[in-house]
């Protein structure tokens, strides 16, 4: 960024259309946007395995606009919430802050211009934080600037956070958005198994 690290204050991050990633505002500023963010969905409980919340949790901040899912949001009881890659690599990300007793109020300013930005700027990224603002850090040089000033005194790269979500839902189901059909990304043993049941029939 060039411009050393930038806080993210309650309102200095555009707010977005609630629950909406990759479109509207968005891509109107020629962010890019994952592929598969439009074809494979989570449901509640896997997000909540890959990002290691709770599922009161997940509802809660569903609910309250936190963080909704992209996907497929809730319509009445009979359907299923439907998230994102990007959204779970959010949920546990917010999670690691509210375990450091980071203010919801700028977690929220945070999810907002994670939101805002495009997937090769994530993981890229740097969150820090000093407990009462969130800093986003695009260098390493950007890190120790924070660091030397007194503040920062936990960070997140987003980078590691969303590999540790890639290989969590590695190994848990998906669903195909079109279809509805479930299945398992990446998964070499179970991909094993399915073609031995196709072998067997």
């Amino acid at each position: 960024m060039g411009q050393g690290p930038y806080p993210l204050h309650g309102g200095a991050a555009e707010p977005l259309h609630a629950g909406v990633a990759g479109t509207g505002a968005d891509a109107a500023r020629g962010h890019g946007t994952d592929p598969e963010t439009d074809t494979i969905g989570y449901r509640g409980p896997t997000a909540c395995a890959a990002a290691g919340i709770t599922y009161r949790q997940l509802d809660y901040w569903a609910r309250t606009g936190l963080v909704e899912p992209s996907v497929r949001p809730a319509y009445g009881s009979g359907t299923q919430r439907l998230y994102s890659f990007r959204d779970v690599v959010v949920l546990k990300i917010v999670k690691r802050f509210l375990d450091t007793g980071v203010a919801l109020q700028n977690i929220r300013a945070a999810v907002q211009h994670l939101r805002a930005r495009g997937f090769s700027d994530l993981e890229r990224m740097t969150l820090m934080s000093d407990g009462a603002t969130v800093y986003e850090c695009s260098s390493p040089d950007e890190v120790v600037d924070l660091l030397q000033g007194g503040q920062g005194v936990f960070g997140i790269a987003v980078g590691v956070v969303w590999r540790d979500v890639e290989a969590a839902l590695s190994q848990l189901h998906g669903e195909r958005v079109d279809t509805g059909e479930t299945l398992v990304r990446h998964n070499p043993s179970d991909e094993l198994a399915r073609r031995r049941r196709d072998r067997a029939v």
